[in-house]
């Protein structure tokens, strides 16, 4: 084994122009899954809370398989691990139609969205530890901070890109074609650009673990320096599902239910522009000040909304709270990316993935039973409160950060760099003492 080439030139020379939008449109199976469940169900059975615990049901199986996928992706390699989880997701999708159609039981219909849910495609996860890995391998350590800067900002655009106008998708199929359209839209998806995903050259960026000299321990993912993102994106999760939930319970007060999704793509949009504007930010404003600073936009924000009283007014607040959130979010997986213990990346950025589903989840139900018993007014609290959640989580990163990051100083990049040179220099060493 070799050490990679080093050199200037941009990441998209190492990754190919193919790999972005391959690895895009790989994410919109994952974004259309909840929604295009939810939709049939409510559809073909007639019934919105059945729909509402089958949409749970998948995201219940995304969160339990999410952290498994992520370590078998570190010990096995992304190729062996997703090609299998594509197909059989693909394969699940394409049947669940059926399913619902003709399962005379509550209970097979829950198991069917729960396997959808354990074979979810980590797409975005497995890209930020491709892109990572890539970055450490083969960018010059001149340009190493900016890309990797840049990278994560295009990767949370490209997420929150993907999850408007994955559920955009569900409702133009669901309306033009039939309600089971957008579950096999999902399902053709998934077996053509996961498996052409998990197939790119660019995986053979990520080591397997018999190519690393070491792989850390995952009680590495679990310290505290670790745990303090997991929180911060749970919030943001929480964040994410309030706002839905109670701005679409705010728009039916208004009598128009279906201007919901429609001022939320406003916010989503905003947040994915900003997200991508992080990357102009100069690299001597350290990340942990950055996130105390979008995580205090986004509670202001959201404080505001939680008062907005008429449309104008939340439709203005939903443009500022974008300004937070967005450029949040790449913060916090920035900084997960620069501790990702070695050998590590694809748990750890499947763990906060699952952090982000998990809340959203578990908020949007919250929410909506509130909205529902209580009023529509307490709901619109919920995002003030999930705002907080990242500003605490945010002050105390920037306080412990200087501490965590001389107790683990090498992580991120310079772990994935130094581990495959390692890796390198140790096979060329065996193979100059066979000769």
């Amino acid at each position: 084994m070799t050490a990679p080439a080093v050199d200037h030139r941009p990441l998209i020379h190492h990754t190919g122009f193919w790999y972005f939008p391959v690895a895009f449109v790989a994410r919109l199976p994952f974004a259309m899954m909840t929604v295009g469940v939810l939709a049939l169900v409510v559809a073909l059975r007639g019934s919105v809370a059945l729909g509402g615990l089958t949409s749970a049901a998948v995201g219940l199986g995304v969160v339990v398989a999410g952290p498994v996928l992520g370590d078998l992706a570190d010990r096995y390699g992304q190729r062996r691990v997703l090609v299998p989880v594509g197909l059989a997701n693909g394969i699940l999708l394409a049947v669940f139609p059926l399913v619902v159609e003709f399962a005379t039981s509550d209970a097979l219909l829950l198991g069917a969205a729960v396997a959808i849910g354990l074979t979810g495609p980590q797409t975005a996860a497995m890209s930020r530890s491709r892109v990572m890995a890539l970055i450490g391998l083969r960018v010059h350590p001149e340009r190493r901070d900016r890309t990797f800067s840049r990278a994560m900002a295009y990767e949370s655009a490209a997420d929150e890109t993907a999850f408007v106008i994955g559920p955009f998708v569900v409702g133009v199929l669901a309306a033009v074609i039939a309600p089971w359209a957008p579950i096999a839209g999902a399902a053709i998806l998934s077996f053509v650009f996961v498996t052409a995903f998990a197939l790119h050259p660019t995986g053979r960026a990520v080591p397997e673990r018999s190519e690393r000299t070491a792989m850390a321990p995952m009680r590495e993912v679990m310290h505290p320096r670790m745990l303090v993102l997991v929180a911060a994106v749970f919030g943001v999760g929480l964040f994410f599902g309030s706002t839905l939930t109670s701005l679409t319970a705010f728009m039916e007060a208004q009598g128009a239910p279906e201007a919901g999704a429609l001022l939320y793509g406003v916010m989503g949009v905003g947040s994915a522009v900003l997200a991508l504007a992080v990357a102009l930010v100069p690299e001597r404003f350290p990340l942990r000040w950055r996130l105390v600073l979008f995580a205090s936009v986004l509670t202001a924000s959201a404080g505001a909304y939680s008062v907005g009283g008429s449309v104008p007014t939340v439709t203005l607040v939903l443009c500022l709270m974008g300004i937070g959130v967005g450029p949040a979010l790449v913060t916090l997986f920035s900084l997960a990316g620069h501790r990702a213990p070695r050998g590590r990346s694809a748990s750890t950025m499947t763990i906060l993935a699952s952090a982000l589903t998990l809340a959203q989840a578990l908020s949007s139900a919250v929410a909506g039973a509130v909205a529902e018993n209580v009023s529509v007014a307490t709901a619109m609290l919920f995002p003030a409160g999930a705002a907080l959640l990242v500003l605490a989580m945010a002050a105390v990163n920037a306080a412990a950060a200087p501490r965590w990051d001389r107790a683990f100083p090498a992580a991120g990049l310079s772990a994935a760099a130094g581990s495959v040179a390692a890796a390198a220099d140790a096979g060329t060493a065996s193979t100059r003492s066979s000769r």
